[in-house]
């Protein structure tokens, strides 16, 4: 099991620990150690990722052409970030390059976390060195991202059944050491909210109402729909981007090509996730890619489990239009 430091507790600022004494807090286990969530502007953050959020929202300036890959973790985040990156840089890194950057790096570490190793007391990057255009992801719910981001970068957002997205946090907390609670426990958590950047709902909805209100600035992808027709969902993110492919890409193939190197399957194949670690958390690579399926729910769910969850879903998106 492979664990990483960076998620331990940080050295605090007084100040910083006199402020998450105000706040609403739970305690949950990670190898038998207590391991605190703090409820900051309604979601839920430990407090290494929390103290980044503020430092974020208080010294962080977007630039006109940044753009953010978003998402609740567990959503789909790498495979967007390779498409992403894929897509954005594909006149400098063809699809077919033998030195392409995914050969040699994990897509979070070409596509980093703001959030993560930018700020805070386990800053790792200078933001200021980052190349333009900036091509940045987060965790971080809509309504907390600073305002030079939700008025000036495009934002793509993916969100996934949340019933996989449950299975897949419980099995990657395991997996990189972060908790070792029962499957249970980890659902009562996310129906109440109080898993990291949770609620869950509340954080897919905030995105979804702003796809609608600002389409050109958000664009809402789903999981599933990624699966099944990935040349149109990766069509539709280049549109957004600002880099759809030509008739002359279209006859060649490069939609084909972006899709296949950027699959799960290929990723997960790739040396350097096999075997490599991230850059800046230390996570192992490999924690990333377990199966991606849709509706593997249904192997680790009892069926009374997931008519929880979809009694929540149900009630969290009525009348917003949206379906997970």
């Amino acid at each position: 099991m492979s664990s990483s430091k960076f998620f331990q507790s940080p050295q605090l600022s007084q100040d910083l620990k006199e402020f998450l004494s105000t706040l609403p807090r739970k305690e949950v286990f990670s190898n038998g150690h207590p391991l605190c969530r703090y409820q900051y502007q309604g979601f839920w953050y430990v407090d290494v990722i929390l103290e980044a959020v503020i430092s974020i929202q208080e010294h962080f300036q977007a630039e006109d052409s940044d753009v953010f890959v978003a998402s609740n973790p567990k959503c789909g985040t790498t495979w967007l970030k390779a498409i992403a990156f894929a897509l954005l840089n594909r006149r400098r890194h063809p699809a077919t390059s033998g030195d392409h950057p995914f050969l040699s790096r994990n897509p979070h570490d070409l596509v980093p976390f703001l959030e993560i190793g930018f700020y805070g007391s386990r800053k790792a990057r200078d933001i200021a060195s980052f190349p333009s255009p900036r091509l940045l992801a987060t965790h971080v719910p809509y309504s907390s991202l600073p305002e030079s981001i939700r008025s000036k970068c495009k934002i793509v957002y993916v969100a996934r059944d949340p019933k996989d997205t449950l299975v897949s946090a419980r099995h990657f907390s395991a997996r990189v050491g972060m908790l070792d609670t029962t499957m249970a426990e980890v659902l009562e958590q996310f129906c109440e909210g109080s898993n990291i950047y949770g609620p869950f709902w509340d954080h897919v909805v905030g995105y979804w109402k702003q796809s609608l209100e600002n389409p050109e600035r958000v664009l809402f992808l789903k999981y599933e729909d990624m699966k099944a027709r990935p040349a149109a969902e990766v069509r539709r993110v280049a549109e957004f981007l600002g880099c759809a492919f030509s008739a002359e890409e279209e006859e060649a193939g490069e939609v084909d090509r972006i899709v296949e190197l950027c699959s799960f399957e290929g990723l997960r194949g790739l040396e350097v996730n096999k075997k490599g670690k991230q850059e800046v958390t230390g996570m192992d690579n490999s924690a990333f890619f377990r199966r991606g399926e849709v509706g593997d729910w249904k192997n680790h769910l009892s069926p009374e489990m997931a008519k929880r969850i979809d009694r929540i879903s149900e009630e969290k998106f009525s009348g917003s239009g949206l379906f997970l």
